[in-house]
């Protein structure tokens, strides 16, 4: 094994590449501690940034952060290590989601590396996608990415599209009438910073998109009732294409992978010229998540619903700095 340190430089570099992951609401839950003796990363949940209303069990945080570990796996491989990975590394430390180990210099894994462009442009789009429809190599070579994280990925198509968009919709309502989440969603949402200036953490009125006029796909309003200067209202989908992430099991664990391959995909998809954004409503209410599953097989847990299709990519939205998510130690 080679000794080789990395300068300040470049562990400051990877851990940014990690922080473009998308979280739920924009809190970004991580915080990765690296240590230059075994040339480590450490990745820890930052629980002061949970949301207890629309995430009370932290599985979203678990999500999010597993999408930054992928995207560091990514960034490591592209600068020629591999990305020895181990989940959940001490069980008396649940805050403690895993370590990735930099080794074997020369050695990164093809498959990550060629992820690697679509880190900075991946961005969630609030933007009406076109009808066109993902062509069956597109959605099987998605499949295929989330298979090798240990995951399934449904397009539901027919009846179940149809019954997926319903309960999506319940769970928007519930939302709105919902007080302590709107209130909690309203902590997350940023309102007159320009895309130059926005810095930190969650949503800002930018990214909003255009209020929906109309269409089924299940996108979340940040602006809910408040009404934003200049904001424009606009069609969406008729039949929106969605695609369903789902788990052998519901531990931390596997939502640690789910994250995983929900950034996989994402990547992916980014590469082949789709654009995308969460529709997770329905997944954040416990009796309507379990109805979400394949209708076929009655297995798996749903973990996330992902909205997909042709259209704008969507604006970058503000990170916080890389000193408030990053230790180096000796």
């Amino acid at each position: 094994m080679t000794t080789q340190l990395l300068s300040e430089k470049r562990i400051v570099a990877l851990a940014d590449d990690a922080a473009t992951a998308p979280s739920m609401h924009n809190a970004q839950p991580w915080h990765f501690r690296y240590c230059r003796h075994s040339r480590t990363f450490d990745i820890r949940a930052d629980l002061d940034r949970t949301l207890p209303h629309a995430d009370p069990d932290t599985r979203a945080l678990h999500i999010g952060c597993g999408a930054a570990l992928l995207n560091l796996r990514v960034a490591v491989s592209h600068a020629g290590w591999y990305p020895a990975t181990r989940l959940l590394p001490d069980s008396t430390d649940p805050a403690f989601l895993a370590t990735v180990q930099l080794t074997s210099l020369g050695s990164g894994t093809s498959d990550l590396d060629e992820l690697y462009p679509a880190v900075h442009r991946r961005h969630t789009s609030r933007y009406p996608f076109d009808e066109t429809d993902i062509p069956e190599a597109v959605r099987s070579a998605l499949r295929h990415a989330a298979r090798l994280e240990g995951c399934v990925l449904d397009f539901p198509a027919g009846w179940h599209l149809h019954w997926v968009l319903k309960v999506a919709a319940e769970a928007e309502a519930r939302n709105l009438t919902d007080r302590a989440r709107r209130e909690e969603l309203r902590r997350w949402t940023r309102t007159g910073a320009t895309a130059t200036e926005a810095v930190g953490s969650g949503v800002p009125e930018y990214a909003f998109g255009p209020r929906k006029r109309g269409g089924k796909a299940p996108v979340r309003d940040f602006a809910g009732s408040t009404p934003v200067p200049g904001r424009g209202a606009a069609a969406f989908e008729s039949s929106p294409h969605l695609a369903v992430l789902s788990t052998a099991r519901d531990r931390p664990e596997d939502w640690l992978r789910a994250g995983q391959a929900m950034e996989r995909v994402l990547l992916l998809a980014t590469l082949e010229g789709l654009a995308s954004s969460p529709a997770t409503q329905a997944v954040e209410w416990r009796d309507l998540r379990w109805p979400l599953r394949d209708p076929l097989s009655g297995a798996g847990y749903v973990q996330m619903v992902l909205r997909m299709g042709y259209g704008p990519q969507g604006p970058t939205t503000p990170r916080r700095p890389v000193g408030d998510v990053l230790d180096i130690e000796p």
